[in-house]
């Protein structure tokens, strides 16, 4: 079961000139949801069950061209990173939460945190793995090997990594997609792509700056992917510190998604992970799938 009653208590401890760092990166979000804190453990991998939005029951229904069509000329009343339809955390059974991390992908952004990929293998966590088109075709085989190992789930994070509107609405100076079209479009090339690398397609699509419109959101779902966002963001686009990195996860919670970034080896990311993952299983908690 989903879960999309969290509180919206945002963490501002990590101030203006992260998200300042942010806005350059155009990666991730500028606001964290702090979750009631838990103290509790990490166990090995395991699975949350969370379902995925079902697939439209005729194909051609679910293509992107009949999906846009059912959403040309409807206005959009929402716009940000959380909203009905976006799922920013999770029914736990216990002490359960679940890492993300994304690849945004284009110059500059497709490098990948070895340090940080092989301590989730060395130390059996699992967690999902949200990747762009651009970052997939820079990475062809590290991809084809990111799939292969049952401790990743590959999911969707676009096409060309901008945030998810049918009017063009930007994020951080990013423009948005711009017609319900062209929002289909940035979900699909990249569905059908990670369908043929892991021969299922993927059930779990995040925008470009993790920012959608409504009827973005519902185009996603009748795609046959669910849009998640997050309630902890940990490292601010991968502008963060190590010690920031840690601090942000201390705001572990049952049902917790955090959100990081796995394509900056030279920041923060990877180290504050290292640091904070042990503690935060100590504690008690188990990483699970989505």
């Amino acid at each position: 079961m989903l879960d999309e009653g969290i509180s919206r208590r945002r963490m501002l401890g990590v101030g203006a000139a992260l998200a300042a760092g942010f806005a350059a990166t155009g990666c991730g979000t500028t606001q964290n949801t702090a979750l009631t804190q838990a103290r509790a453990s990490v166990a090995p991998a395991a699975t949350t069950g969370m379902r995925a939005a079902p697939v439209s029951a005729s194909l051609d229904a679910g293509t992107p061209v009949a999906v846009a069509a059912r959403h040309a000329g409807i206005s959009p009343k929402r716009w940000g990173v959380e909203m009905a339809g976006i799922t920013s955390a999770f029914t736990a059974a216990g002490k359960q939460m679940a890492l993300t991390f994304d690849a945004c992908g284009g110059t500059g952004n497709n490098d990948i945190d070895e340090s940080l990929v092989n301590f989730l293998i060395s130390e059996r966590i699992p967690a999902t793995l949200f990747l762009n088109k651009r970052w997939i075709d820079a990475n062809r085989a590290r991809t084809a090997q990111l799939a292969a190992n049952p401790l990743f789930e590959l999911a969707n994070h676009g096409v060309a990594h901008k945030p998810l509107s049918v009017n063009g609405r930007e994020a951080y100076g990013i423009a948005g997609t711009a017609s319900a079209r062209e929002a289909a479009d940035e979900v699909w090339a990249n569905h059908e792509l990670l369908t043929t690398i892991t021969g299922k397609p993927p059930r779990f699509f995040r925008a470009g700056t993790a920012h959608y419109d409504d009827v973005a959101v519902s185009i996603v779902n009748e795609l046959g992917e669910t849009p998640v966002g997050f309630s902890i963001n940990a490292d601010f686009g991968a502008t963060a510190s190590a010690t920031q990195v840690q601090s942000a996860m201390n705001a572990a919670a049952p049902g917790a998604i955090s959100l990081a970034h796995m394509h900056r080896p030279r920041s923060g990311t990877g180290a504050g992970m290292i640091a904070a993952l042990p503690k935060i299983r100590a504690m008690g908690f188990t990483f699970v799938h989505l």
